[in-house]
């Protein structure tokens, strides 16, 4: 593999553009190898439906549009990003506020320390705000027919 691998995807802040982010994610994490069935494919499907929900919902028409990076590095890091120009960054709501509302980057939060990776927020040049999640990479390293692991 090259030292890395990498996708991108920009899509209109509408609730529509979250199950094609989700989709776009799913695709490209296929290509590299991730099975669609396996675990850690659902693990990075919940986390960027989340992450593009809060990028339509949260950015107040402010962000027409948000984008998906997704990157693989030879060092087996998966890095998720999405960013919207809003400036405004997440921020914790007191658990009253998150009955009904505003759990996304509790679930986010949850589920990037359950999987052993780093979430990080950091401000665009633009004015926006990227929320990058890094992950182990977790795709079999040979692979795998219906019978279990090839021979050689």
């Amino acid at each position: 593999m090259a030292d890395h691998q990498e996708a991108s995807v920009t899509l209109p802040s509408d609730p529509a553009s979250v199950s094609a982010a989700r989709k776009f994610v799913a695709e490209v994490l296929a290509e590299w190898g991730l099975p669609g069935d396996s675990e850690g494919a659902d693990t990075v499907r919940l986390i960027v439906s989340e992450l593009a929900t809060n990028a339509v919902q949260h950015t107040f028409g402010q962000s027409p549009t948000f984008r998906v990076d997704v990157r693989l590095d030879r060092d087996e890091h998966l890095r998720l990003g999405v960013t919207d120009s809003h400036p405004r960054f997440p921020r914790r709501l007191p658990a009253a506020v998150q009955q009904d509302n505003g759990r996304g980057m509790v679930i986010i939060r949850w589920l990037t320390a359950e999987c052993g990776g780093r979430l990080t927020v950091r401000p665009t040049r633009e004015g926006g705000k990227t929320i990058f999640i890094d992950l182990p990479w977790t795709a079999p390293a040979e692979p795998v027919s219906a019978g279990g692991p090839q021979e050689p």
